[in-house]
């Protein structure tokens, strides 16, 4: 379930180009997941990256998760 997670919150990331020819990708609704990078590409592959770190802090953490779309992850803490 994680990957249709992961792949919905891709699809929504807004990039842009910044003055310094920079790329910037954020996924809006998820605080603190963002990149900006030389190329596009190398965007894509780094918010990629912090939306996977960012998931697994959220899970270990036991904090909520925001849909994303049609998608909703619930961590259930051991008890």
């Amino acid at each position: 379930m994680v990957t249709p997670y992961l792949q919905g919150a891709m699809r929504r990331t807004q990039y842009k180009n910044l003055e310094d020819g920079s790329c910037f990708g954020e996924i809006p609704g998820l605080a603190d997941v963002w990149a900006n990078e030389p190329t596009l590409t190398q965007c894509r592959r780094v918010v990629r990256e912090v939306l996977k770190e960012w998931l697994a802090l959220k899970i270990r953490d036991g904090e909520p998760i925001p849909r994303m779309g049609r998608f909703c992850l619930t961590v259930q803490t051991a008890g």
